[in-house]
């Protein structure tokens, strides 16, 4: 397993992480964002910003050292419009770059995965899949997963109509309050820039009520950095971005 650490973790995601793949006895790779910083391989102009365009260069340095022919993501085609142009194995070339019109067809759900030495596949086993889909197999199958995902009590600050988590990273501005709320998370990311949704959604059965009535993807409800254009995803995405 890979992971590329930002350092901006939520602690319950880590522990889970952890523990899961010592239970498991898998080897879990980090690649390191921090690293990246101190290497010199990328610049961090502010430490309490967010660090998700900084990992693109720690993943794809990290592919390379690892001379990995394939790596598998959870990406779903519902999740916001960049990710709609995925396919199943997403081509990416020397560089590690994403070109939408570079992509193969998919027929009756044929996949290429024909490589050249320098390139890689990033492949989306559930892209077709939806927010529900996931939480149904979760029920299905009874899967554990890290707390974060149901509703705990957290301290929060509003910001940019976003509930974002008080962290060592994540300090009230002039005139933003904490307030104690009841909330879970959606999607798990980067602190800086992952909100919270008011939820008092304690188990599964009652995530999948609140996701049957939700009118917004998780993303775009819950990442700031989804929210700078449009095209936000699909230009991090070019670059090498998961």
């Amino acid at each position: 397993m890979l992971h590329v650490d930002t350092g901006h973790n939520f602690p319950e995601v880590i522990e889970f992480r952890d523990r899961r793949i010592a239970e498991a006895g898998h080897e879990l790779i980090v690649a390191s964002v921090q690293e990246s910083i101190d290497s010199g391989r990328v610049r961090e102009d502010d430490p309490t910003a967010s660090r998700n365009k900084l990992q693109t260069r720690t993943l794809l340095d990290a592919l390379e050292a690892g001379r990995f022919d394939a790596a598998f993501g959870g990406g779903r085609r519902d999740e916001e419009r960049a990710r709609a142009k995925e396919r199943v194995f997403s081509f990416r070339d020397e560089f590690g770059q994403w070109e939408p019109r570079a992509q193969r067809a998919e027929p009756w759900a044929v996949y290429n995965g024909r490589i050249r030495r320098g390139e890689h596949i990033r492949v989306f086993p559930i892209s077709n899949w939806t927010e529900l889909d996931v939480w149904s197999y979760i029920e299905l199958e009874q899967l554990e997963l890290p707390s974060i995902y149901f509703a705990h009590e957290r301290q929060l600050l509003r910001r940019d109509g976003m509930l974002l988590a008080v962290s060592e990273v994540m300090a009230p501005h002039y005139g933003e309050t904490i307030e104690t709320l009841m909330v879970r998370y959606r999607t798990v990311g980067d602190l800086t820039v992952t909100g919270a949704v008011a939820s008092s959604a304690t188990d599964v059965a009652s995530v999948i009520e609140e996701v049957k009535s939700s009118e917004f993807s998780e993303r775009g409800e819950t990442r700031a950095d989804d929210r700078t254009s449009e095209a936000a995803m699909e230009d991090r995405k070019r670059e090498g971005y998961f």
